[in-house]
């Protein structure tokens, strides 16, 4: 169930191995992305999530949207 959380939580959520996927199209990730994220497209999530992400760690889902 997605859950909006402080950085602190997010720091304590990826020392404690959760995977951060940014959801940004791939050559907004190039520009600049969050160090160690993933990147998963928004488009591509449901498609590609399952390959990509481990299944027994918190997955933190992160979109910066300029508008």
């Amino acid at each position: 169930m997605p859950k909006e959380i402080r950085r602190d939580e997010l720091q304590a959520l990826l020392d404690r191995g959760a995977q951060l996927v940014e959801v940004l199209p791939a050559d907004e990730y190039d520009e600049e992305h969050l160090p160690g994220a993933i990147n998963l497209p928004l488009r591509r999530l449901d498609a590609e999530a399952p390959e990509r992400l481990r299944r027994d760690d918190p997955v933190v889902v992160y979109c910066w949207d300029s508008a």
